[in-house]
């Protein structure tokens, strides 16, 4: 199980988030979608209007993997934590860190008083599926995600 220590993300950090989010593209065979800066990551996560909330796992004085997550708004629900990423370096997965992000996770959508907490799964990250489905969660492929990128905006 994990020796890692979870705890939220400090300034210092956002170097090593960064990396950990570039590291995710490239797994999920999208390198050149992750755009965000180190700058923004600082000013939106850390300045005066938080767009978002971020875990990190620290084992042996090294961030090895991170939660990153923020508000979401069901007109049905109400207020819910939307799970953007959560990211374990391969090196260090399968010995419960992922589990304990999760949790700590889970912990703050409940103790908030969210509606519930959601997530995206890639359908061909069969690992990631199971990791969830082991914790309980209901993984849902009904609905299509919509989107627009910047330029079609």
């Amino acid at each position: 199980m994990s020796q890692a220590t979870i705890r939220p993300a400090q300034i210092a950090d956002v170097p090593r988030v960064y990396a950990l989010i570039h590291e995710l593209a490239v797994f999920e065979l999208a390198p050149n979608e992750h755009t965000c800066t180190q700058a923004q990551l600082l000013h939106d996560g850390f300045g005066p209007n938080a767009q978002y909330g971020c875990l990190v796992a620290e084992l042996d004085r090294e961030i090895v993997g991170m939660a990153l997550y923020y508000n979401r708004y069901s007109t049905w629900k109400g207020r819910c934590l939307y799970l953007e990423d959560l990211m374990v370096t391969p090196k260090h997965q399968s010995k419960g860190i992922g589990i304990a992000l999760f949790e700590a996770t889970r912990t703050i959508a409940r103790t908030q008083g969210y509606a519930g907490m959601q997530w995206q799964v890639l359908n061909w990250n069969e690992p990631a599926i199971s990791f969830y489905k082991k914790l309980g969660a209901t993984i849902d492929t009904t609905w299509y995600n919509g989107k627009l990128t910047q330029n079609q905006l």
